[in-house]
């Protein structure tokens, strides 16, 4: 009988020892009584930049046991206010974490902040916010990327002539960085590139149509555009085309969705630096969930960029 008791035993050591490993393999479990809440709050809902930061999240969460991610995101474009308002409804709520993409960084800070002090972990995405009570904060190096597009356009356009920007929001940390990192290589390294017009659109693609259309009139020899995201892109491609100067003025831009893969493929957009927002997003929860198990997370991590001509567009789909 003890022979058998101890034949028992080892069954049940080696049983549940199976049982650890086969946890182990699949999804990852949380410890305590409740599911953890996760709350991500983007700059837009429609925009493909911000579904593909929300797919990544939604990929992550789907790997862990007992996390629910809530997705939130303003009406209409570019909202501080409402993002605040969803941040604080985080806060309220008494999410587990906080991924949060801010639309501007000097508006965000202080609800950013709050969630802090409430001992919610913030996760920031894709832009900057003037605080240091985050956990982790995921983005491209946007000031480097700007960089490059300017040495991209700078190459297609043989390094002189008049070029003009159109630009996002201009309280955004990824809109100045962009813009600064291309402003700042121009002066720098070509001082025959001229950069006659700056303008913000809000990432309203009508409205980057309509103010690429009014600098094409008052620059009639610009020979260059750059874009600095998504929807200043499309519009600015939409007003060369209409404007009937595809041969005759170059377009680099920033970002991928389908209208920016179809300008490219059609030869009226050069180039466009590619950031990994499905990264961004998979990385981000993944940071919140680590730092909830109690490992230490990296502060800042630099999710790359790629530049997509029409040589490796079929690449990048």
């Amino acid at each position: 009988m003890k022979k058998l008791a101890q034949v028992l035993v080892l069954i049940l050591i080696v049983s549940s020892m199976i049982g650890c490993s086969a946890k182990k393999e699949g999804k990852e479990e949380v410890k305590g009584d409740k599911d953890l809440e996760f709350v991500l709050i983007t700059m837009d809902s429609m925009d493909e930049h911000w579904l593909s930061v929300k797919a990544g999240a939604e990929q992550k969460i789907a790997e862990l046991e007992r996390v629910n991610l809530t997705f939130r995101a303003p009406s209409g474009k570019v909202d501080p206010n409402e993002q605040t308002r969803m941040t604080e409804d985080a806060i309220n709520q008494k999410a587990d974490a906080i991924l949060i993409a801010p639309s501007d960084k000097t508006a965000l800070a202080p609800v950013i902040d709050r969630a802090h002090d409430a001992g919610i972990p913030v996760v920031i995405i894709d832009s900057p916010a003037d605080t240091e009570n985050y956990i982790s904060f995921l983005a491209t190096d946007n000031y480097a990327a700007g960089a490059l597009a300017a040495d991209t356009l700078a190459e297609k356009i043989g390094s002189k002539g008049k070029v003009a920007i159109v630009n996002a929001q201009p309280g955004s940390g990824t809109s100045i960085s962009r813009e600064s990192g291309f402003t700042d290589k121009i002066k720098e390294s070509y001082s025959d590139i001229e950069v006659v017009s700056i303008q913000y659109c809000n990432g309203d693609k009508t409205k980057a149509l309509d103010q690429a259309t009014d600098i094409m009139t008052a620059n009639p020899d610009l020979v260059g555009f750059y874009g600095c995201n998504e929807g200043s892109t499309v519009g600015i491609c939409k007003a060369v085309e209409e404007a009937g100067k595809v041969d005759t003025i170059s377009i680099i831009g920033f970002d991928k969705s389908s209208d920016i893969i179809t300008a490219i493929e059609n030869n009226i957009l050069d180039a466009s630096m590619v950031q990994s927002p499905n990264l961004m997003g998979y990385k981000g929860v993944e940071m919140a969930y680590n730092h909830i198990k109690g490992e230490e997370v990296e502060k800042e991590i630099n999710t790359g960029v790629k530049v997509i001509t029409a040589d490796n567009v079929d690449t990048i789909k």
